[in-house]
């Protein structure tokens, strides 16, 4: 084995107008450099096998990955031994609605690039830096794969709930043994119009505490990045004092808040939630404070998440409602802080909620 130019051969074959690599090899190991080589030239990547995946099974699926990327496949010749027949679809035209899946970035084994799988659905991979101290997460979020959050929307627009990206964080968080967030600050609205790739970048150790920052692109941009949040991490402290009247519900002494037109007021001032993010289901009020149980809605997986996006964030709901039914508010209300946060079990469908209405 010798060195070769490897840049230098990918950039010739760019320039002849060689867009589509097939790796023939025991398991990719060209395919992360080719894959960033020809970004911007449109360029698709696969592997003819891969490790305890080989076969001709892994084989068919490559292809089926490039006629998805739009790259002409002679399915003829690939069947033509095996008796099967070839249809053509649609047998019928699609009538005013197009069917096709969106594209994705598609997924790799993200030891095989040097990184560490992350647990969070949001998260891809992750890795340590070589510095020692901070740590790099990668991930991507997309309309079509997390349709969901287009029930969250403002004004409009489509925006990726604080308390997803408070999830997201505290997960980052965990991964490097700093699971509190000690403050977190929502700097920039993270919309969510079309595919977008994320980073969390998590600082070294100072005085207990490590810096966190996420940011974001669309899928489509080489620069540009954008800050969402920043904030603080530290280590977890496990204390969970305060929850006893939680224990019993409906909580005694507490009268009940009607929740009829709720979401409809929501709606009125430019809040339009979807049934994903409606998920206050009780509501109560005991002098200042305010106690309500939301639900996850049918459909959405909580055991992906520490808490679900749109379970927190219904949570959130019983500030507003208690404020609603007390003082007539009528302002809108989004989260851009945070402190103090720390999760003590994951994987809940149904919440109890307290909140104190101090201010």
């Amino acid at each position: 084995r010798e060195p070769v130019r490897f840049d230098r051969a990918l950039e010739q074959l760019l320039g002849d107008g060689r867009s589509v690599f097939v790796e023939v090899s025991a398991h990719p190991v060209l395919s992360m450099p080719l894959t960033d080589g020809s970004a911007e030239h449109g360029g698709v990547v696969v592997g003819s096998l891969a490790r305890n995946e080989g076969g001709i099974g892994h084989l068919l699926k490559s292809l089926g990955q490039l006629h998805t990327q739009g790259v002409a496949v002679d399915w003829m010749k690939v069947l033509g031994d095996s008796g099967d027949l070839v249809t053509d679809l649609p047998t019928y035209a699609f009538q005013r609605e197009h069917y096709w899946t969106e594209v994705g970035s598609g997924s790799a084994d993200a030891g095989s690039m040097g990184l560490e799988a992350s647990a969070h659905p949001w998260l891809g991979a992750g890795t340590a830096l070589a510095d020692g101290e901070g740590h790099l997460f990668t991930g991507r979020l997309a309309p079509n794969a997390q349709p969901w959050l287009r029930d969250h929307a403002a004004f409009g627009t489509v925006l990726v709930p604080g308390a997803g990206i408070l999830d997201l964080v505290l997960a980052a968080g965990r991964e490097v043994g700093a699971g509190r967030v000690e403050e977190l600050a929502l700097v920039e609205p993270l919309v969510l119009e079309g595919p977008v790739r994320l980073q969390v970048v998590v600082g070294g150790v100072d005085n207990g505490r490590r810096p966190v920052s996420l940011y974001s692109r669309p899928e489509d941009a080489q620069d540009g990045w954008t800050l969402h949040a920043s904030g603080e991490l530290a280590e977890e402290k496990g204390e969970s004092d305060g929850f006893d009247a939680l224990r019993h519900w409906p909580v005694a002494n507490a009268e009940s808040v009607s929740l009829e037109g709720f979401y409809e007021r929501f709606a009125a001032r430019g809040l339009a939630y979807g049934p994903a993010f409606q998920g206050l289901t009780e509501l109560f009020r005991d002098g200042s404070t305010a106690y309500g149980l939301v639900r996850l809605p049918e459909g959405l997986k909580a055991d992906e998440y520490g808490v679900h996006p749109a379970l927190l964030d219904a949570a959130l709901h019983t500030l507003v409602g208690a404020r609603d039914e007390a003082e007539g508010d009528q302002r809108v209300f989004l989260p851009f802080e945070w402190t103090g946060v720390e999760l003590f079990a994951a994987g809940g469908t149904e919440l109890r909620v307290r909140v104190d209405l101090d201010a």
